[in-house]
Order: C-alpha cells, then structure tokens, then sequence
C-alpha cells in the first residue's frame, strides 16, 4: 500500500490578514510561507505547533464558502491549559466538554471555520 499523509487542508476565510493575525497571535501557529504568486492567488501556509499538517489559507485557494470548514480537529496533551491558554490569548473558547473518547475545547475563528481541541484520556 502505497504511503498517504495528510499535510494541507485548505480553509477559506474572507479577509486573508486578519485571518493571519488570529491563527498566528491568537491560536499560535506557525506562519510557514505567504507569497503572492500572481494579482488572482496568494497563497498562505499556516501550521500548528508540533503538527505535520498545515492549512492553507488565501486568495484563489478554494471555492469554498468562508466559514463553511466545519470539525478540524487537533489533538492535544491537557485541554485545560489549552483552553486556557487560547482564553488568555483573547480566543473565545468554549468550557471543556467531557466526552467518553476525550476532553474537548471548541472555537471559531472570524469567519466561522470551526475547531476542537481533543485531550485524547491516557495517551502520553
């Protein structure tokens, strides 16, 4: 079987800086490339702490509906202090939800793109 990795996912959003500013200052990923290719399509690279896969955000990325990118899900070790380091960082989060597969943080970022962070119980 041949190797398949998921490293891009693409999230449309309408005001390409802003949503720099939130994902970099705010959530704290990683600002991995932003290049202007022609006047139809920039292309931003985007990617969070620790993670092999990145998202993709700019103009002529997708014909996806900003806003319409619903459930990206990111693992990480203690909802806790993810959760509050997002709030302290001024992201409006959701409470931690305990479900039976893992501790859950919500949010959104300004266009409406969802996310959850998952505490995935007894993992290291």
């Amino acid at each position: 079987m041949v190797e398949m990795k998921l490293e891009l996912v693409p999230v449309p959003v309408t005001d390409v800086d802003r949503a720099i500013e939130f994902y970099t200052k705010k959530v704290g990923f990683n600002l991995d490339h932003d290049h202007q290719v022609n006047e139809k399509l920039r292309f931003v690279q985007l990617t969070p702490p620790g993670s092999a896969c990145s998202i993709v955000i700019g103009d002529g990325i997708t014909e996806m509906t900003p806003g319409s990118q619903q459930g990206l899900q990111m693992v990480v070790k203690n909802a806790q202090e993810a959760h509050d380091e997002l709030q302290g960082r001024g992201v409006e989060v959701s409470d931690i939800n305990p479900m039976d597969w893992g501790n859950f943080v919500f949010f959104s970022d300004p266009d409406g793109n969802s996310w959850a962070l998952q505490e995935i119980p007894n993992r290291g």
